[in-house]
């Protein structure tokens, strides 16, 4: 697969645009992201579907500007996909040969149920959950993939879009109308056989415009979409503000943006009745979708598109990026787990932490290149933001957390406050804080040393094979929990 390689998407409300950058064999990171409004089925719905000339200039327009992009980032491979609009579209052929004649660019029209297939690549591979199906709610259709223990079970299409319920029935003031054909269109997902699971990943601008109220109504101090999950009983009153609005000053006090007031109470709709329907108590946001899936479905063609299993993309495409030296890395994860595993009997913390435990202390030192100085703090504001795919919101907290208390003191309850709501009680902060600073503690001349672990009653004594002698000196300094005993010997 090319080292940088472009995809792109033509929705029939927005184009939008991925460029990515390999870095090793199955890690990648985002080099670019690019959207255009071009609404390319403008008008069409009531059209007999056809395409009109206006639009088709907009996206024919807009996807010039994506490929000088794409070759100004060097990329060598391009992949564009056309979704609803395009393969419901009686003229799709002549807005299809101007592109490939004027620009030399192919664009693949998917069909409904490769379309949810995508969506389902990419929630399966980079959203934390293993059952649950995906919503993707577009301009002209809404995708669904059932998700069982990480496997796509099943896809289905609908032709329920925010664009074309605006055209067919809001431009006309006939909501119940828009309800009803929504209901009947969900019978194909309820009757289809598959057991439908109480958890929704979204997918699609609408849901994520919904993801970012509920955020700010709730004052939820993270502010990242991807990995954002909420209750849906709770905010049901939210969805139901926002289809009492009656003008754009209304939605924009509940912190709408004007490019979604056209659109964001169809999506809303029809995300509002899927859930009542389908019976769904949770909503998990996803700020991947068709394109991280066409990406995927090439990158992991020899795997079953699937990841290898205990790999996670984010932490090998930061320890790639930043150039961590891999034998370090490697031995400060092996020494995490040990520390964590003799320690165990006295912090009874479950597995997950040990997890996270050897992450932090693989990704501890990337706030070193960006400035030695303050480097944990560098490296707490980079992880929150950095390790996107399959992690939960309270897990790369934690970590950043972790790694910023990875010194010789311990956190306090004020330093945990402002995310309080994500992290792990004060003690289990407490220990995680100590292992991973008695971990680089005992590496600090970077020599990976052989050590081994005893824990006796409540005293930690740990034995190297060769005397160093700045691990000596500093390990008094080291604040530990309360009731634990540490001696280092040689």
């Amino acid at each position: 697969m090319a080292k940088v390689t472009t995809i792109i998407d033509i929705g029939s409300n927005s184009m939008r645009m991925v460029v990515l950058e390999k870095s090793s064999r199955f890690a990648f990171n985002l080099i670019n992201e690019t959207k255009s409004r071009v609404k390319i089925s403008e008008g069409c719905y009531e059209n007999n579907g056809n395409l009109r000339e206006a639009p088709m200039q907009r996206a024919f327009n807009s996807l010039q500007s994506f490929l000088n992009i794409s070759k100004a980032l060097k990329s060598r491979k391009i992949i564009c996909v056309a979704t609803s609009a395009l393969r419901d579209a009686p003229n799709a052929k002549l807005f299809l040969t101007k592109v490939k004649n004027e620009l030399g660019l192919s664009i693949r029209v998917i069909d409904g149920p490769k379309e949810a297939y995508y969506g389902g690549v990419a929630t399966k591979n980079l959203v934390f959950s293993d059952n649950f199906i995906t919503v993707d709610i577009g301009g002209g259709s809404t995708e669904f993939a059932f998700i069982k223990n990480r496997k796509i079970e099943h896809c289905i299409s609908l032709d329920i879009g925010t664009v074309r319920l605006n055209e067919l029935f809001f431009s006309k003031g006939d909501i119940k109308g828009a309800r009803e054909h929504i209901l009947e269109k969900l019978k194909e997902v309820k009757d289809s056989g598959f057991e439908i699971p109480s958890t929704v990943v979204g997918i699609g601008g609408s849901i994520r415009t919904l993801s970012k109220i509920i955020m700010k109504k709730n004052e939820y101090p993270l502010d990242i979409l991807h990995g954002y999950t909420y209750d849906v009983s709770e905010n049901k009153h939210i969805f139901d503000t926002i289809l009492e609005t009656e003008d754009a000053n209304s939605l924009k006090q509940l912190g709408i943006k004007k490019d979604r007031f056209d659109t964001i109470k169809e999506g809303t709709l029809i995300f509002d009745t899927i859930l009542n329907e389908l019976n769904i108590k949770n909503v998990i946001t996803s700020g991947a979708g068709v394109r991280e899936g066409v990406y995927l479905t090439d990158l992991l063609r020899s795997s079953n598109c699937r990841f290898p299993a205990n790999f996670n993309v984010s932490v090998r495409s930061l320890l790639d990026r930043f150039q961590i030296d891999s034998k370090q890395s490697s031995y400060l994860g092996k020494n995490a787990s040990s520390i964590f595993d003799v320690l165990k009997p006295l912090h009874q913390l479950e597995d997950k932490y040990k997890t996270l435990l050897v992450i932090a202390s693989k990704l501890h030192s990337i706030g070193t290149t960006l400035n030695f100085y303050k480097s944990n703090d560098n490296t707490f504001d980079f992880i929150l933001n950095g390790l996107n795919y399959n992690f939960q919101h309270c897990s790369r907290v934690t970590v950043a957390h972790m790694i910023k208390f990875s010194k010789k003191s311990l956190p306090i309850q004020s330093d945990l406050d402002r995310y309080d709501e994500l992290l792990p009680g004060f003690d289990t902060m407490e220990w995680l804080s100590f292992m991973i600073s008695l971990n680089l503690m005992i590496n600090q001349d970077m020599s990976n040393p052989s050590v081994k672990y005893r824990l006796k009653e409540n005293k930690l004594k740990i034995c190297l094979d060769k005397s160093i002698y700045i691990v000596e000196s500093e390990i008094d300094k080291l604040q530990i929990p309360k009731g634990l005993k540490v001696k280092v010997c040689s």
